[in-house]
Order: C-alpha cells, then structure tokens, then sequence
C-alpha cells in the first residue's frame, strides 16, 4: 500500500514493513508491487497541474527538470560554518543550462498557438535551449547575440542546433531592444523572460527543492542577470507555501557580478562588463518582478567581483566535484561572503542555484587551469610510477 503522509514521501508496506521512498522520485522496485518502474518525462508532465497546459496540448520536451539538489560537504567544512548549504545542479538539463526549464512551455505555448518561428536575444544559454527545443517541434530558432561576447561552448551548441544566428556590434541589453521591435514586424514568437511561459517553467525547480527537502530553505541564493530566475524560483515558493505544501518561504538572495550589477546601483548600466558573460546584462527585463521578489522575500541583492566569482567556481571543482560555469559560481560567491559576514546566520539551511555546466565556457576554464597543465613523460612503467610518486 502506497499513501503519501505529511513530510512528502512515500511509504511502501510489505511483509508489515515501511520502506520510505523521497517525493518526487518515486522509485518504487516491480519487485515490490509488480510494476515498471514510471520513466520521468520532463517538468511539464511531472508538474501539469500546475501549469497553463491542457490535455490536449502538444508538450515539446527534452526530459528537463528533475536536476540534483547537492548538499556540499567540503566547503562547509572548510569555511568552519554550522550551515548547510546545497547547490541545484541545473548545469544537468540537457542543453546544460536552467533555460530549459522555461523553454520547454514555453515553446510548448508557442506551438499550440500556431508559431512556426521563435526568437531571442541571448548572452549564450538561451540561444542554445530555444535552438533545441525549436528543432524538438519542427520551427525555427532565430537568435540575436553580441559579437564577440558570447562563451565558445554556447556558440557551438547553436549553431548544431542549426538556429539562424544574427550576430550585432551591440552587447545584450541593445539586442533585446530589437528582438523586441522585429517581433512586433516578423511573425516570430519571442522566447526570453518577458514571455510569461518561461517564468512559469522556471518557477518548477523550486517546486521539486521543496519535494526533495520537505520544505523551502531559509535562505535561496541565485546570480541575476536579466532576473527572470530569481523572479521564477520565488513564484515557486510562494506558490507551494499558499498551498500549504510547504510551510515557509526563503529569503532571495540575489548575487550580481561587480561590474553588471544594476539592483545594487539601483539603476540600469548601459555598458555592462564582467568575466560572467552569463550575467553581463545592464538592463534586466524582469526588473520590477525581481525587486517585488527581493522585498517581499526580505531577502536582498549584492554583488561579487570577477576574482570571488572565479574563485568560487574553482572551489566547487576543486572540492565538490561540481563544475559549473563563471555566472553560476556568482550564487556561491554572494553566499561565501555572507556567511562570513554574519548576515546569513550559523544554523541556516541555504541552497545555490547552479545555472549553467562548466562545460559552456571552455576558455575561462581553461584560464583557471594555466598551473595544472598535463605534463608530457616517456611511456615506461618508471617514468609513470615516478611521476604519480612524485605528486603524493
């Protein structure tokens, strides 16, 4: 017998014995009950009550959602802090950003409503999920990116996901500008975070962090860059605690980088400049959303320089395990120096987002990496014993 009791998980009775099964990965053995294990098929399907879908509607997926939630070990121990701190991988979506999340509806959307073309303005993480899930539903994905200014892994995505990029001599904020002037010219449907389908996919993630934990943490760390996520994960929140699903809500915490930092200056910046290409965006789309987040959560915005955003990013490597790109770390960063600031108390329970893979941005890694390049030796047993040897 299977009943779901009020900490979110399931049990599973046999022989007079419970075995706990955590919501929502239900992983309940055919050993058990005699049936196939249910094969996870996106966020759409896994939260369709909670989404503007019907049964009718045609869900374009990729299997997003559903990403790790990463209690870190090594970190909280070396910082000497009696505070919990988890990241939410989102880097494990599968064109390797959070985009997806919001992309799969709404592309969805997109098709239901008749659109054959969909278009955005990107820093690179965007471009890559519409162009995947464009071609998942048979339209096209145009994109607009910054020449020049766009991560190498992100480009190579795009372009095999055979997107039509047009690149401009402008940075982000001015190519959203004209996304949203052709659009109103061009029978395209834009796909960034002004498309209120992409929030509303976005806000899932803090939907399954609840299921996971069993209730929100104090404190949701997240970078900002055009500001829909941290807009999103908040709608979650809300949404969960007014239907009692969970009986509190964070604090949002909102991590910009030192030189695209538009909350904390209070005002939009016209030329944006950071090693984050991610979050070098100087007029966020979602601004009066993502302040109402803030206040409303009690939560704040703060920023880091490149140098604490790198840093962090090499620590979750180095000491984690967990390889995200420069944007992501921005999260940990802003967390770091809070914690050691007292203003994110011990005793507190945080989580991280981790928006994007390593893996998008080969260069800067590589950069970071300049002292650890591989050393070339004679292939012998001796010259490869002595050279593990030498490096205990």
């Amino acid at each position: 017998m299977i009943a779901q009791n009020s900490q979110k998980c399931f049990q599973l009775a046999k022989n007079h014995k419970t075995v706990k099964i955590p919501h929502p990965k239900i992983y309940i053995l055919k050993l058990f009950i005699g049936k196939k294990m249910k094969r996870y098929t996106g966020l759409i399907e896994n939260y369709r009550s909670r989404l503007p879908v019907s049964e009718t509607t045609r869900i374009i997926s990729l299997g997003e959602g559903n990403t790790p939630l990463i209690e870190l070990h090594n970190i909280p121990r070396m910082i000497g802090k009696d505070i919990k701190i988890y990241v939410k991988f989102e880097g494990l979506n599968p064109t390797g950003s959070f985009k997806d999340r919001g992309m799969t509806l709404a592309v969805t959307k997109a098709v239901e409503a008749g659109s054959q073309a969909i278009i955005c303005a990107s820093t690179g993480n965007t471009s890559a999920a519409a162009a995947a899930y464009a071609v998942r539903a048979g339209i096209q994905a145009f994109v607009l990116i910054p020449e020049g200014k766009i991560a190498l892994g992100k480009l190579a995505q795009t372009l095999m996901y055979g997107a039509k990029i047009i690149q401009i001599n402008g940075n982000f904020d001015r190519g959203m500008a004209l996304v949203k002037e052709v659009a109103d010219l061009a029978p395209v449907t834009i796909v960034n975070s002004i498309n209120p389908f992409r929030i509303e996919g976005q806000k899932t993630a803090a939907f399954e962090i609840v299921d996971e934990l069993g209730f929100a943490p104090d404190f949701h760390c997240l970078p900002v860059g055009n500001a829909g996520n941290i807009t999103a994960y908040w709608k979650g929140y809300d949404e969960y605690a007014t239907d009692r699903v969970c009986g509190n809500r964070p604090a949002m915490c909102g991590y910009q980088a030192a030189g695209a930092a538009p909350f904390v200056e209070g005002a939009m910046i016209d030329n944006p400049e950071t090693i984050a290409t991610a979050i070098r965006i100087g007029h966020p789309q979602s601004w009066d959303l993502a302040w109402n987040a803030q206040k409303q959560s009690g939560g704040w915005f703060d920023k880091c320089s490149d140098e604490k955003i790198l840093a962090a990013q090499k620590m979750l490597s180095q000491f984690e395990g967990v390889f995200c790109e420069p944007a992501s770390a921005a999260s940990l960063a802003g967390a770091l120096n809070d914690i050691h600031t007292g203003k994110i108390p011990d005793g507190s329970t945080i989580v991280c987002t981790l928006t994007g893979n390593g893996i998008k941005d080969p260069e800067i890694a590589m950069m970071q990496c300049a002292d650890s390049k591989p050393v070339t030796i004679e292939a012998s047993l001796d010259a490869v014993k002595k050279a593990i040897l030498d490096n205990f």
